[in-house]
């Protein structure tokens, strides 16, 4: 009796897989999959295990992780993805054809494949960060910079560091010499837009020479940017764009008139471009900041407040992150070289904020 209700059970358990299998994982980050082990007559035999193995996802495989069970298994076991599973019982799944290119083909840390990837304003802060994460993965970086000293100097420690990356001097804001630059770039796999700048104030304090300032870097350069990398990367069989936004392209920040108007530019041609090209193998996406200690902040409290007063103001403005700090560059560069890895080769057309929990958390 009690050997037909394990019989029964197994056979209940294998239907369900059968049904499910589509969808072998769970909120929890936990799989059921098949273990081969020695039966009754010592013959291997394969059966389902309810027990729960806790899995790393990489790719279209799946390495047990800290707190899987003992069960034998081989050191690497590689699942198929949905389109193409072995279903016990079933015929093989077969994916219908795409004449669709995949795009970024193996761009990721876990890959030898030689990519151009091309970061502007990575003189400093952010987009210096950027480049120096992107070049550690392996890619070749230009740097786009109209500070050449800036520029140079962070090609330079990627260098040093025994990564590839040259600058190409370059002013967004016009046109010719975004044309020129990019001529100097023969292939792009990645387009990085940080370049940007930042303005204070509301709609009466912000002078049309202001918005003109803050418009023609922020999104005329972007524009630029896009206009003459895209051609490139359809060249190169397709590839990834992602572009600094900020929660200022969708949130009411105050004192930030042109700034928040030039940053929901950015989100709206983030969303242009992924849907425009994404037949040509284009993923764009969008990161949107929240305050991250750069040199601007420390500009920013050396310019308006006296000395006394700045480590208060230092504070009081880390606080306002339900997190109680302020970002840092190296985070943002670590979402930025994860949305250009083959690893988010299925994102697109979306916008992330990273911003200490800012926009759903106060």
């Amino acid at each position: 009796m009690q050997e037909s209700k394990e019989q029964q059970g197994k056979e209940q358990l294998h239907k369900a897989i059968q049904r499910l299998w589509p969808q072998v994982s769970n909120p929890k980050g936990y799989i059921r999959i098949p273990f081969t082990h020695a039966g009754a007559s010592g013959r291997p035999s394969t059966i389902f295990q309810s027990r729960r193995i806790r899995a790393k996802i990489h790719g279209d495989s799946i390495l047990p992780g800290p707190g899987a069970g003992s069960h034998p298994m081989p050191a690497r076991r590689a699942f198929s993805t949905p389109g193409n599973t072995k279903i016990p019982g079933r015929g093989p799944r077969t994916a219908p054809p795409s004449n669709k290119p995949l795009g970024l083909k193996a761009i990721s840390r876990f890959s030898a494949a030689v990519s151009t990837a091309v970061v502007t304003g990575a003189g400093s802060g952010i987009g210096r960060a950027i480049a120096g994460e992107l070049a550690r993965q392996g890619h070749e970086i230009v740097i786009v910079e109209i500070d050449e000293k800036a520029g140079r100097a962070s090609s330079e420690a990627i260098r040093e560091a025994g990564g590839r990356a040259r600058l190409v001097p370059c002013d967004l804001a016009q046109t010719e010499s975004v044309r020129e630059a990019y001529n100097q770039i023969e292939a792009i796999d990645i387009l990085i837009n940080n370049a940007g700048i930042a303005s204070v104030g509301n709609v009466e304090e912000c002078t049309p020479g202001e918005l003109d300032r803050v418009y023609d870097v922020n999104v005329k350069g972007m524009y630029h940017s896009l206009h003459f990398a895209i051609p490139k990367l359809i060249a190169a069989g397709g590839g990834s764009v992602v572009n600094l936004a900020s929660i200022a392209s969708y949130l009411g920040i105050s004192d930030r008139f042109a700034y928040s108007m030039s940053k929901g530019a950015v989100l709206s041609m983030t969303m242009s471009i992924a849907r425009d090209y994404i037949d040509k193998g284009i993923r764009c996406n969008c990161v949107c900041p929240g305050r991250v200690h750069t040199p601007f902040v420390d500009g920013y409290l050396a310019k308006n407040y006296p000395e006394h007063e700045r480590d208060t103001m230092f504070r009081t403005l880390s606080e306002f992150q339900p997190i109680g700090r302020m970002g840092t560059p190296g985070e943002i560069a670590g979402l930025v070289a994860y949305l250009v890895s083959s690893q988010a080769a299925f994102i697109t057309g979306s916008a992330f904020e990273i911003d200490g929990g800012v926009t759903n958390l106060r």
